[in-house]
């Protein structure tokens, strides 16, 4: 009798600094392997290239028998056509069943361990919250809070914390209330002169990241006890706790979930738990990210034959 021919589950994450994906046989899960993230053309990311690199790691892993593939991708609703990325990754994996969702959707699955009631909020470089309850009904929760960049939002984020901590120093250097010393005295070591700040963190692409960077700045200096910087990580908690708890209204009883980078601030975190608190929530230790969001979803699709479906944020082949 010939044995049974066993196929691959694939998920696949795309974001700003690169592609990765895994497979699982079985059950098994193989390395993660990546590709870099995602490009963008003239209008919107270019995602034949994206899926292209990822039909090649598995050609390279000799994946050949995909049963299923989820693929979670940054920008879905804003960069891309999801008919088209669902077109563009069928035909590309050769997946016997193919799901496109994005990767708000993947990072919850992934935070809180698989498909059921829950918000999470990300605060790294940006900020966004998401929620759902992956029902299907017209009364079904799918939320997503903030993520607005850091120019019209990312309240809570890295970016948002270095941007007010350079604000307060330029206070301090203007003689006004609300500034910092320590602050301006940290942004000098890090962007040189203030006549120099503005072209640094207005005028280029990476303004985010540039901003992000100085987070660790202000982190440090409410370590210290500058009042100031103090307050600014605590709103920025306080934000991240408003974003986390709008997302997940209406849901009852969620699993409720923060990860990204800036949490390992003290007290950033600290001001998050105290919000939720104050709203008799707490938050869940996560159990993932997105990729492992985008595998246990390619599962579960290879197993039922369908996940939960939303018209702007998941698309099924």
């Amino acid at each position: 009798m010939a044995p049974t021919r066993v196929s691959a589950v694939v998920g696949v994450d795309v974001g700003g600094s690169g592609l990765r994906l895994q497979w699982t046989y079985a059950g098994r899960p193989g390395a993660v392997v990546s590709a870099p993230g995602a490009r963008i053309g003239s209008r919107e990311i270019d995602v034949t290239s994206l899926a292209a690199d990822a039909a090649r790691l598995l050609r390279e892993g000799d994946v050949t028998d995909v049963a299923a593939v989820c693929w979670s991708q940054r920008g879905l609703l804003f960069l891309s056509d999801p008919r088209e990325v669902v077109r563009v990754v069928s035909s590309s994996l050769g997946a016997g069943r193919t799901a496109v969702v994005s990767d708000a959707v993947a990072s919850l699955v992934g935070a809180v361990g698989g498909v059921r009631p829950g918000a999470v909020v990300a605060a790294g470089t940006g900020a966004v919250a998401f929620a759902s309850d992956f029902g299907s009904a017209d009364t079904s929760v799918w939320r997503l809070v903030d993520g607005w960049g850091h120019v019209l939002g990312d309240r809570g984020s890295a970016a948002w914390v270095g941007l007010l901590g350079l604000k307060a120093g330029l206070r301090h250097h203007d003689g006004l209330p609300g500034g910092s010393e320590r602050l301006l005295s940290a942004g000098v070591s890090a962007f040189g002169a203030t006549s120099h700040w503005p072209r640094r963190v207005m005028t280029g692409g990476d303004a985010p990241e540039l901003l992000a960077s100085f987070a660790p700045a202000v982190v440090a200096v409410a370590e210290l006890g500058d009042e100031v910087a103090a307050r600014i990580c605590r709103e920025a908690g306080e934000a991240l706790a408003e974003s986390l708890l709008s997302a997940a209204a209406g849901i009852p009883s969620p699993t409720l979930v923060a990860t990204g980078g800036l949490l390992g601030a003290a007290p950033v975190r600290s001001a998050l738990e105290a919000g939720l608190a104050a709203a008799g929530a707490s938050l869940t230790p996560s159990s993932g990210g997105a990729l492992d969001g985008a595998l246990h979803l390619a599962g579960l699709l290879a197993q039922t034959g369908t996940i939960p479906r939303h018209p702007a944020y998941v698309h099924l082949a």
